[in-house]
């Protein structure tokens, strides 16, 4: 009766209110008697008239810069995307993507495109908002320096550090003696360009080197401790100088240079000593989301912006300013994770790519038109290797540093990355640096950067000891070993349940590792410590629950099916757990098909689909990644359907395909372990046609009587299935289950899809017998 009345009132206002605007539109008709009112005349001047306004309102400056978004958003990730796949980090791919977009290639092969989609007075307004990206980076970059580290660690690292930026800043300028006269601007002091060589040789990119620290699994390590600490002490050094080389080049020379550093100075002391003591004031109040209110957070983006316009003013940029903003924010790790999540999303997906496409918009390679100037781009090239990877190397041998720690020290301080970027693109709108040694420099950021991850496989290669991700106790021999591998935590806790029920008797001869992958691009190298405390705490403390030893295994990946891959086949072992969504019975249509999934839209599916390699309704309700594992690990793979999962008390185990045998082991497992009521459904009499597996039946049941069943699929009905806690399928078996639609799929509980790898042949007879014969002696 409700909704009757809703759409009568519905039909009545709409027509009612339509009516009576229709009546004014007539009656005001009338009044544009005499008013000169311009009427078009035809079908082809009204046409034209909309194709004016269409392309007017193409070449409006916000539809402009909103097209310029999309399009550099979408290439950036795409060769982000590649980058990644070839083991390198995503602001490589970045970088090369804001080159594609420039006039080094998309000007370059389609001009007429490039000047539409990138007119030149359009580009004040891509340089204003990739400032702003800039400008919010900068200040992630400075929170995420954790000062504690510096003021413990300092001794060595600062050595090594100083020495990272003295040695390539001296060879900087010593190269900008010998181009000064070929490549510097007209009107530009050899000092100025000079500092400014040497500065760009100096720096490290400190976001680059944590993002490799952290996949690379070495940021518990001695080594990686002592090489984020050097990456933070040059980042603050750097920056300080950087600021020095600013005022001096605006200055005009290093005397009057001197008020600028003076203001800087006070600038330095007025936000450590006056600013930073309120805002720990105001962060020691506020430290949870739910107090962190906006008029607070806004307390905070006003010392940001104001900290940003202060250093514009003074004339050492509004980079530095909110590089310092970072640093001084209070030294609580929730509230900087907080205050860092709220900002780097918006940075680094939506305004960093504009900088790197305005970056390649200014990078002309095509002025690098003669044999000579690439000489020079390799000169450049060497010198910035030699001063950053052999200086830092040396420096680092020097304090006492083993010689492939100190190679991979010096590795890992040669990657310039984004930064690099920054410094270059503050010389050239200052004049310092021509358009061709622009070019060159941008060209040597790339090399250094793409040479970090090779040179660090070249010296693990050398020195052969690559760590591993295997930690010793994981490698001790034990009789049966479970890997689980989980994204959200409270399904690694449903895991461990899981993993415990089959083995939960075995008396310390089986072993549970819990590991936890998280992508590279989603961790910051300040709040990896407290994510990986919230990830393993659930899994931790129902492994307390359950009186179950669990060993943790944590790492920032950038790939995280190969790392899963090459975790279960170093650790040889007996079966690998992984989760997928909750059930693809429940929720959308979408997520009935593909499975629950946040990897649905991703370019490897969009790839696969073009390439014909995957069908959209194949492999239900796997995912890529989950296919993947599946299709090249070397050990037996359990996908898990979380559906409320408690015990495993009673298991159902359906027998479709003649090659289910192997299940049976399983269901002698959960017997011997957790007593569990077992009940197999033959379906199409599979164990009919396979006598082996009724002679395993018979053997549990002569060691474990009333422990289980055989029944045919008609016992499928939904008192049974509810009555149920788990569901144990082969993985062929659960396609041709998924494929055939059955009415009983809607009411199953939990499930579990076995993969098995290179299955032996199911053998009773007299070995099968004395086998189960031992099965409660021996656990099994």
């Amino acid at each position: 009766m409700g909704k009757r009345r809703n759409a009568i009132f519905y039909v009545l206002i709409i027509g009612i209110f339509s009516g009576l605007m229709y009546t004014i539109s007539i009656k005001g008709k009338l009044l544009e008697v005499g008013r000169k009112i311009r009427i078009s005349q035809n079908e082809t001047s009204q046409w034209q008239e909309f194709i004016d306004s269409m392309s007017h309102n193409l070449t409006h400056p916000l539809a402009i810069l909103l097209a310029q978004i999309v399009t550099i958003i979408m290439v950036a990730r795409v060769f982000g995307w590649l980058s990644k796949k070839i083991g390198q980090p995503t602001v490589i791919g970045e970088i090369i993507a804001g080159i594609v977009l420039g006039p080094s290639l998309l000007g370059w092969v389609f001009p007429q495109f490039s000047l539409a989609l990138f007119p030149i007075e359009s580009l004040g307004n891509l340089q204003f908002l990739s400032q702003i990206g800039l400008i919010l980076f900068m200040f992630v970059i400075g929170m995420e320096l954790d000062l504690k580290v510096l003021r413990n660690k300092a001794d060595d690292a600062v050595v090594i550090s100083h020495a990272s930026i003295v040695i390539p800043f001296t060879l900087g300028i010593g190269l900008a003696y010998f181009i000064y006269t070929s490549f510097a601007p007209i009107g530009v002091e050899f000092l100025s360009f000079g500092l400014f060589l040497g500065i760009a040789m100096s720096i490290t990119a400190f976001p680059v080197l944590a993002r490799i620290v952290q996949e690379r699994g070495l940021q518990k390590s001695r080594l990686g401790t002592i090489v984020i600490t050097c990456a933070a002490a040059d980042d603050i050094t750097a920056w300080c100088l950087l600021a020095a080389v600013i005022a001096i080049v605006k200055a005009g020379s290093f005397v009057s240079s001197l008020y600028v550093i003076g203001l800087a100075v006070a600038y330095v002391f007025v936000m450590i000593k006056l600013v930073r003591p309120f805002l720990k004031r105001i962060g020691d109040l506020h430290t949870s989301r739910e107090n962190l209110s906006k008029p607070i957070v806004a307390i905070f983006f006003l010392t940001l912006i104001i900290s940003a316009y202060a250093t514009e003013v003074i004339g050492i940029h509004a980079l530095f300013g909110a590089f310092m903003a970072g640093a001084i924010m209070p030294e609580n790790t929730k509230f900087r994770n907080i205050f860092i999540e709220k900002v780097e999303d918006v940075s680094l997906v939506l305004l960093l790519p504009l900088f790197f496409v305005y970056t390649g918009l200014r990078t002309e390679i095509g002025l690098l038109n003669d044999f000579y100037l690439w000489k020079v781009t390799g000169m450049i090239i060497v010198v910035a290797v030699v001063g950053k990877f052999v200086g830092s190397a040396i420096a680092a041998r020097f304090v006492g540093q083993n010689w492939k720690d100190s190679l991979t020290i010096g590795a890992l301080m040669n990657t310039r990355g984004l930064m690099e970027l920054v410094v270059l693109n503050i010389g050239y709108d200052l004049g310092v640096l021509t358009p061709e040694i622009f070019a060159m420099m941008v060209i040597m950021a790339l090399v250094t950067t793409f040479m970090t991850g090779p040179a660090l496989d070249l010296i693990n290669w050398l020195f052969r000891s690559k760590p591993s991700l295997i930690p010793q106790e994981i490698i001790q021999k034990s009789n049966y070993r479970i890997l689980v591998s989980f994204g959200h935590p409270e399904r690694g806790r449903s895991l461990v349940r899981l993993a415990h029920s089959l083995i939960s008797k075995l008396n310390g001869n089986a072993s549970i590792t819990a590991m936890h992958l998280s992508p590279v691009d989603e961790l910051n190298y300040f709040n990896q410590a407290a994510y990986e405390r919230e990830s393993f705490g659930p899994v931790i403390h129902e492994a307390h629950q359950l009186n179950q030893k669990v060993t943790t295994l944590f790492k920032a990946s950038s790939g995280i099916e190969e790392d899963i891959i090459e975790v279960a086949k170093k650790g040889n072992y007996d079966l690998l757990l992984i989760g997928v969504g909750q059930s693809i019975f429940e929720g959308s249509l979408l997520g009935k098909v593909l499975g629950f999934t946040t990897r649905i839209i991703s370019p490897d599916r969009i790839l696969n689909q073009v390439t014909g390699k995957e069908n959209l309704f194949e492999n239900l309700p796997f995912d890529e990644m989950t296919r993947r594992i599946i299709r090249t690990s070397q050990v037996p793979v359990g996908v898990w359907i979380d559906k409320g999962f408690k015990q495993a008390d009673r298991i159902f185990i359906p027998i479709i395909s003649p090659k289910d045998d192997f299940l049976v082991q399983y269901a002698q497992k959960w017997i011997n372990n957790s007593g569990a009521q077992i009940t197999l459904i033959d379906t199409g009499d599979q164990v009919k046609s396979r006598p082996e597996i009724k002679e395993a039946i018979r053997a549990i049941e002569h060691v474990a009587p009333h422990h289980i069943q055989l029944r045919p699929e008609n016992y499928l009905n939904p008192e049974f299935l509810k009555s149920q806690d788990l569901m144990v399928i082969s993985f062929k078996s659960w396609k041709k289950l998924v494929e055939s639609k059955k009415d009983w799929l809607s009411d199953i509980p939990s499930v579990l899809i076995l993969a098995e790898k290179n299955p032996e042949k199911f053998k009773v007879e007299a070995s099968a017998t004395r086998l189960t014969r031992k099965l409660p002696e021996q656990g099994y």
